[in-house]
């Protein structure tokens, strides 16, 4: 899929504002020029007024340039970004996120416990939010841990191929509240750039750039 270059031409609001700039700018040379040729030669016009309103004209150029700048600066960060995009595409990558894919009976999760916990459950979820399956475990760590789900449900039965979302309910020895943070392994099927910024495919769906924490070599597992 093509990816639009970055250009030099100035956005249609920078190019008005200067244009604004411009007329206003030229009218109050006109306005001065004429007081000073009108002016009362044994009473001139005091000058401190019109050089306040050119330090203005100034300034307002100034913040014109510099957001013209920073509109440059964006659109090579978009370009960039795409870039990178494009690059992982058939890799594997670590995202973070709680939803993953279940393939032949097949779906993990990797989660961080920031502290030990003394009670937890974790919940397995459908497209639509429902609880399929339930597990307690006995108390975790605090660390680094995996969860695999073989699609068997609640019920007895077995979940189809299809998204699925991971939650927990954990508490510590206080029993406050810890929110683990979860990261699944995808493969990148394929870039999206029809929004601002462009997201990766993977076999759940969509993944912003910023959900990304590593992307692996597949060459190597």
């Amino acid at each position: 899929m093509p990816i639009g270059g970055v250009t030099n031409e100035l956005p249609a609001q920078a190019v008005g504002d200067r244009n604004r700039l411009s007329d206003n700018y030229d009218t109050f040379l006109v306005l001065l020029t004429a007081q000073l040729q009108n002016q009362d030669p044994l009473a001139p016009m005091d000058s401190t007024q019109f050089t306040e309103q050119l330090v203005q004209f100034s300034q307002v150029e100034q913040q014109i340039r510099t957001n013209e700048q920073l509109e440059g600066l964006v659109g090579q960060y978009q370009a960039a970004t795409a870039g990178a995009a494009l690059s992982y595409l058939g890799k594997d990558a670590i995202i973070e996120a709680n939803e993953t894919y279940l393939a032949g009976g097949v779906a993990n999760w990797a989660y961080n416990l920031p502290a030990s916990a003394s009670t937890m459950t974790v919940h397995v979820r459908d497209s639509s939010g429902r609880i399929v399956y339930t597990s307690t475990t006995e108390a975790r760590s605090a660390g680094e841990h995996l969860f695999s789900w073989n699609g068997a449900t609640n019920n007895g039965s077995t979940a189809p191929d299809g998204v699925y979302e991971l939650t927990f309910e954990a508490k510590d020895a206080a029993g406050g509240t810890i929110r683990p943070i979860v990261n699944v392994r995808e493969t990148i099927m394929g870039v999206d750039f029809s929004g601002g910024t462009p997201v990766v495919i993977t076999p759940s769906g969509t993944r912003s750039i910023d959900q990304i924490r590593s992307v692996l070599n597949n060459s190597t597992g």
